[in-house]
């Protein structure tokens, strides 16, 4: 799901400018409403995450990514592009969060550093799969529409393998538990 969110975030602006004619400036517009969105998204998931967890925070944030990213998929109108745009960001600043706190609470506290390390090489490793079947569906089929839909490939991709990670209390043998 992490690929699918950051070529969303990496292409989304060619999407939106090339698909739904969005100028420069609103590009630019749009790219601040939308973090400012995200940095609310984050702070409202931040309680999510406490109460129930950052799985079911990236689970939620990934399908809520999905669903409006495959509605822009289908639209057609400028102004509908907004609609659905804009509540995308709801979900990107909990995603990237959740991530994070989700790796904190499954890492043994003596091996921290390392699983953060491999979150960040696995990252690094996979970063080309995303964009790479993006542009290729883009050319096979001449339609950014059909480019972008690849993202929706990774996140549910995604979202089904976060389904089978065990929950918190369960990541952490009761050896190494402090």
């Amino acid at each position: 799901y992490t690929d699918g969110l950051n070529t969303l975030l990496a292409f989304g602006g060619i999407y939106a400018a090339g698909t739904f004619g969005l100028s420069f400036q609103d590009l630019i517009f749009f790219g601040i409403s939308i973090n400012l969105i995200a940095g609310v998204g984050a702070i409202i998931f931040a309680w999510v995450d406490d109460w129930l967890g950052p799985k079911i925070v990236i689970i939620i944030g990934v399908g809520g990514l999905a669903l409006f990213g495959g509605a822009l998929l289908v639209i057609e109108s400028q102004k509908l592009f907004w609609v659905f745009g804009l509540p995308l960001g709801v979900f990107v600043g909990p995603i990237q969060s959740a991530s994070r706190s989700l790796m904190a609470h499954m890492a043994p506290p003596s091996m921290r550093m390392e699983f953060f390390g491999l979150y960040a090489l696995s990252g690094k490793a996979t970063a080309f799969l995303a964009p790479a079947l993006l542009a290729w569906t883009t050319a096979a089929f001449d339609s950014q529409r059909a480019g972008m839909s690849t993202l929706i490939i990774f996140l549910l991709l995604g979202m089904a393998l976060m389904i089978k990670v065990p929950p918190l209390n369960y990541c952490i043998p009761s050896s190494l538990k402090p």
